[in-house]
């Protein structure tokens, strides 16, 4: 088993005290970090509020970053890109967003999602999102299901979301059609505009009933179906987005898209988000690897 590493930071609300995301998420998640022998490397504030609550204590795993203000956030950054070998290349980031924290639109915040999409890397924003990650990577390493994360994969009780941007298209289709046997297992998926249509009739092509929609549509992203879907996620009537982004071109609609990514952080241990086609190919191989199928 090759050991990750991943970035690690929260913002203030996630680690003011003992009841905040990230010791929500380490509560969860120790005993998993430790069987994974994840490598976490943490900038400075979340290092010391890690250490002060006496989590994680004696793990050579965690590592300590410079504060953001020194350039920690932005060590990150340039370490998912990849620097001088294994040591100095990180496998993604977890990072947990107070939507309303002027730090989370920090330059080096942005850049840090968007090199992790570039690359093809996990980006972490939820507590749910690093609670379905770890058991993600125990699936794959061999390791027995945690019934404590049973939650998240009670599919038949959820809805999904399904977005992509227009050079995206073709990868979204690609993976709802090698995972449909996974996707179609939710209770209701959702989709905006063209990408709605187009995986709807790859639905159709595959069996389903053509009088049922596979997904339900909403409008384009430009006009308006993020935030439609936003507003789903604050109701805890979606709990699990699959965004895949193109960060490669200026959006009109980018407003949308930072809503739609701030209802998720908001509901921060209800919704999961996945950004990257591998990463979404992993976590549907784990799900069938963890039904037995």
């Amino acid at each position: 088993m090759s050991i990750l590493r991943l970035g690690l930071a929260a913002n203030r609300l996630h680690h003011h005290n003992e009841s905040a995301a990230l010791f929500r998420w380490l509560r969860a998640c120790e005993s998993g970090i430790r069987e994974l022998q994840l490598g976490l490397h943490a900038i400075g504030r979340t290092h010391d509020a890690i250490a002060a609550a006496g989590m994680l204590a004696g793990y050579p795993g965690l590592k300590r970053y410079p504060y953001g203000r020194e350039g920690g956030l932005m060590k990150l950054v340039a370490e998912v890109v990849g620097l001088d070998g294994p040591e100095r290349t990180l496998d993604g980031a977890i990072y947990l967003i107070d939507p309303v924290d002027p730090s989370s639109i920090f330059p080096e915040a942005i850049a840090l999602k968007r090199q992790c999409v570039i690359n093809g890397k996990p980006f972490i924003s939820t507590v749910a999102s690093a609670r379905d990650w770890i058991e993600m990577e125990r699936i794959h390493a061999g390791l027995a299901p945690d019934r404590g994360a049973n939650r998240l994969h009670n599919l038949e009780t959820q809805t999904l979301a399904l977005i992509a941007h227009d050079a995206m298209k073709p990868q979204m289709l690609a993976f709802a059609a090698e995972h449909f046997d996974v996707l179609s297992r939710f209770a209701h998926r959702v989709a905006t505009g063209t990408t709605g249509q187009r995986l709807n009739e790859m639905a159709w092509s595959r069996g389903w009933p053509q009088d049922l929609l596979w997904a339900e549509r909403y409008q384009s992203g430009p006009m308006g179906g993020d935030a439609q879907i936003a507003d789903r996620v604050l109701e805890h009537r979606c709990q699990r987005v699959i965004f895949f982004e193109d960060p490669h071109v200026a959006r009109q609609h980018e407003a949308d898209i930072q809503l739609l990514e701030r209802a998720v952080t908001t509901v921060t241990d209800e919704a999961v988000c996945i950004t990257s086609p591998v990463v979404a190919a992993r976590w549907a191989a784990a799900v069938r690897k963890r039904a037995g199928v």
